[in-house]
């Protein structure tokens, strides 16, 4: 793909300015021409198919949103008539809206698509054309959303619809539906959960918070309170990238891959955004570049199924050949002209710093490079998991932009289980989450075991409670194609590729560790390894220290910076070496553990 010379002077970080992003969306449009059908209505690529079978309208749907925000933008609307065949045949030839079905999906990137480019398309259909196709997209309003961000699609359609004449009153009340729904899963701190499993992921931004701000821009509506949410939001989310723009790797569907950029732009677009336009430009084109340079494109220029190229494990039973193009929501940073500073002011290093989030029930860390995910608040629900460590793009208890977890069959990463026949994870309890400084704590109680992670920089410090005389074990982040070192209670593994470093240290309630062995490996590649502790909790108490960073410095200056972790009778101490860090006191308390500060 042919992109235009770099700008150093304008964009010191990446070297990336506005043309290089019209650049990558007329790329992608000319790579997907050539499986075209012959109606111009799908577009099917080669590859698997997903389990709706719905592939090739993907494909023209979310080809087609890309070209949407390139043509609202300011771009040549020639991108817009491959399209305009399709949009004719469509209605006979897409399949069915139905309950909970994915063409409902593909619908409101349709819709959200004409509503943008509607001088240019839809106003210049034939009434009966007009009618036949906002007659298919209305289908919507008849049939039941997937319960959770799904909900948003008939709003997207809805509020494209109200404005055209066609079922108005069905339109109107499935936006008053759609938003009001979301109400219920709002937790506080901009974020929501996708539906109510407690599932707090990327779908915040490409999804719970996309879809509610383009309609109040394209509608003309007030929506303060979606816009203070996505200000809100982007305080922490916009911590969730490393050093080069690498997006934390949590949940599902993160095949979107440049999608993680999407609420970030679109903060910019509106100025519902704490970040400079200078720090938002060079944490989407950042993500966008180092996926372009680790395999995200085929060698014809089409989007793989994976992350650092293909990678089965990344991938759900929907997911098609077309449905990476979801990474078109990254451009509706095109919607902010030329002239706007998110394309003219310089370029600035991203955020880090730490946010600790009690809704949720995550502390979300940025340093050394690496940004990380400390998860006392996420569950997608048991499903059959319960025996590796619970589901791996959910249950970890922490998450970065430089690992993956490990696959599902593979021993799991980042996991602590207390050993036996009998022991069940259970429900997640989540108990909140505090910050002093650059410290910051959270809480949660599952399957046996109150656990608290307190964090200040790179060191985490795990603590779990359990009851006495368990059989425990604690992984640590896995390392895809490693070196590893082990002591009699401590394991470093080091990077063979970029020099990331992790290291598990026991410090209470353990007494041996090792190196599991992840063939499967995680999407940054395999096999991986894993650091591992085992021992038994004499007391109730296991605590350990977790480390995750570049390796920029020795690993003593590391290990100094704890300055003491106290198990008492009544508790467990963490202090530093810094005095003028905060501590914490974790003691037992009768709803689970207490966390304060010292």
């Amino acid at each position: 793909m042919e992109l235009p010379p770099e700008d150093r002077s304008l964009s010191p970080y990446t070297g990336w300015t506005r043309t290089h992003w019209e650049a990558l969306a007329d790329g992608l449009l000319a790579a997907v021409e050539p499986y075209r059908s012959a109606d111009g209505a799908a577009i099917r690529l080669p590859g698997r198919a997903s389990w709706s079978d719905c592939d090739g309208m993907e494909g023209f749907a979310r080809t087609f949103l890309i070209a949407a925000f390139r043509v609202a933008g300011g771009g040549p609307a020639e991108l817009l008539e491959p399209y305009r065949r399709g949009f004719t045949s469509g209605p006979d030839s897409w399949p069915a809206v139905a309950d909970r079905f994915q063409p409902m999906v593909e619908a409101a990137s349709l819709a959200l698509g004409l509503w943008l480019t509607r001088e240019h398309l839809w106003d210049t259909f034939t009434d009966v054309e007009r009618r036949r196709l906002g007659g298919y997209l209305a289908t919507v309003f008849d049939h039941e959303p997937a319960p959770n961000n799904w909900w948003l699609f008939p709003v997207t359609v809805g509020g494209f619809l109200a404005g055209t004449g066609i079922r108005e009153e069905d339109a109107w009340a499935a936006v008053a539906r759609g938003l009001a729904r979301i109400e219920d899963w709002y937790a506080g701190d901009g974020w929501y959960t996708d539906g109510d499993n407690r599932a707090f992921d990327h779908y915040n931004g490409w999804a719970l918070h996309f879809y509610p701000i383009l309609y109040g821009l394209l509608s003309g509506t007030a929506m303060p309170e979606h816009e203070r949410r996505l200000s809100t939001f982007l305080e922490s989310y916009s911590l969730m990238f490393g050093a080069q723009g690498e997006p934390v790797y949590l949940g599902r569907s993160m095949t979107y891959r440049f999608a993680t950029a999407a609420s970030l732009m679109l903060g910019a677009v509106t100025g519902h955004t704490p970040l400079s336009p200078g720090a938002t430009r060079r944490l989407a084109s950042g993500a966008v570049r180092r996926f372009l340079g680790r395999g995200a494109l085929s060698a014809d220029g089409l989007l793989t199924l994976g992350w650092f190229g293909p990678h089965e494990a990344t991938l759900q039973p929907y997911s098609g050949s077309a449905s990476p193009y979801w990474a078109a929501k990254a451009f509706a940073g095109l919607l902010a002209p030329a002239g706007h500073p998110l394309w003219t002011d310089v370029e600035e290093p991203g955020p880090a710093g730490i946010a600790a989030l009690p809704g949720p029930a995550l502390v979300v860390t940025n340093g050394d490079g690496v940004a990380r995910v400390l998860n006392h608040g996420i569950r997608n629900g048991d499903r059959g998991y319960q025996a590796k460590g619970g589901d791996p793009l959910y249950d970890r208890c922490a998450y970065s932009s430089h690992t993956g977890p490990t696959a599902a069959g593979d021993v799991p990463d980042n996991c602590f289980q207390v050993i036996g026949p009998d022991v069940e994870r259970g429900a997640l309890r989540p108990g909140g989450a505090g910050r002093r400084g650059d410290v910051a704590w959270a809480a949660s109680a599952a399957g046996g075991a109150e656990s608290v992670s307190v964090v200040r920089g790179a060191v985490e410090v795990r603590v779990h409670r359990v009851a006495a005389g368990s059989a425990v074990r604690q992984t640590g982040w896995a390392l895809p194609r490693a070196g590893a070192e082990a002591g009699e209670r401590s394991v470093t593994l080091v990077s063979a590729d970029d020099g990331l470093r992790s290291w598990l240290s026991g410090l209470h309630g353990y007494d041996r560790a090792g190196v599991l062995a992840a063939p499967e490996g995680t999407a940054f590649g395999g096999p991986a390894s894993v650091p591992a502790l085992e021992g038994v909790a004499a007391d109730g108490w296991a605590v350990c220290v977790a480390v995750l960073d570049d390796g920029g410095r020795p690993l003593e200056d590391v290990r100094a910076e704890v300055g003491d972790v106290r198990v008492d009778a009544g508790g467990v101490s963490v202090t530093w070496a810094d005095p003028e860090a905060a501590g914490v006191r974790i003691e037992p308390g009768a709803e689970g553990v207490r966390v304060g500060w010292v």
